[in-house]
């Protein structure tokens, strides 16, 4: 079964496929593909998200192999340009590590890479957060606690709660370990291509190490912070948003409201 795909700018050369974070869907690139129209659009619902909720199971790997293919599949050149949030920017570490020449530039926002396998007391704490998270995942209350979080404005909110309820108990276990116990791959110390490492200035402690240990093996890359803002900061700030992949894209110098890591 193939994954749900919406594209828009088909005539144009260049490629930007956006991929989503965990509980989400490629309604989360909105803004974005308002703002992009000059380029071809390919945006992906992950397995056992949104409109691929049917594609079982979800691994980093099989949808990073997923994506590889739609990228040969669907763009002029056989390359794209990756932007990832969370669980999105995990799948494109993988993507780097196994197809790195389908990888034109690579955005990696908030992206949680573990540099050491997890120990056994990690696994069983982790095992037990889920058994509590799973009975209220669907409940407004811890809905609304995560758009708070995440300062989710309003018109995306419904759409939301719509993603989160559609995952079911056994594909948000999936999820969740597949994210939080995500791996450092192999070989990134070898991709020359242009990666742009950034986090939220309010983001999570962790999110901050990872983007590090990612900037120290990945040889063309640069590091950056964006101001005010937390984890899923391109729907919080889109015009801002935009304004640094475009000069990312185009090889030109960040603009204010960024610092380098």
């Amino acid at each position: 079964m193939n994954l749900y795909v919406k594209e828009t700018g088909k005539n144009n050369l260049e490629t930007i496929a956006f991929v989503h974070a965990d509980g989400m869907a490629g309604w989360m690139w909105d803004e974005q593909l308002k703002a992009f129209e000059d380029y071809h659009c390919l945006v992906p619902d992950l397995p056992e998200h949104g409109r691929s909720c049917d594609v079982r199971p979800f691994t980093v790997e099989c949808a990073a192999n997923m994506i590889i293919d739609i990228i040969r599949d669907k763009t002029h050149n056989g390359k794209a340009h990756l932007v990832g949030m969370s669980l999105g920017a995990q799948v494109i570490v993988k993507i780097l590590s196994t197809a790195p020449e389908v990888v034109d530039h690579a955005f990696l926002g908030g992206a949680l890479v573990r540099s050491a396998p997890p120990t056994e007391n990690f696994i069983e704490l982790l095992n037990h957060l889920i058994k509590i998270y799973l009975p209220v995942k669907n409940n407004s209350l811890y809905i609304g606690s995560y758009i708070r979080s995440y300062n989710i404005p309003k018109n995306l909110r419904g759409k939301f709660r719509e993603s989160t309820r559609i995952i079911k108990p056994d594909s948000s276990a999936r999820i969740i370990k597949e994210g939080t116990l995500f791996k450092m791959p192999a070989s990134l110390e070898n991709v020359n291509v242009p990666v742009l490492v950034i986090v939220g200035e309010k983001d999570y402690t962790i999110i901050g190490e990872s983007a590090r240990n990612l900037l120290n093996i990945l040889p063309n890359s640069k590091g950056a912070s964006t101001l005010k803002v937390g984890h899923m900061w391109n729907m919080e700030n889109p015009e801002l948003f935009n304004h640094v992949l475009r000069c990312f894209l185009n090889n030109e110098n960040l603009p204010d409201g960024v610092k380098t890591l």
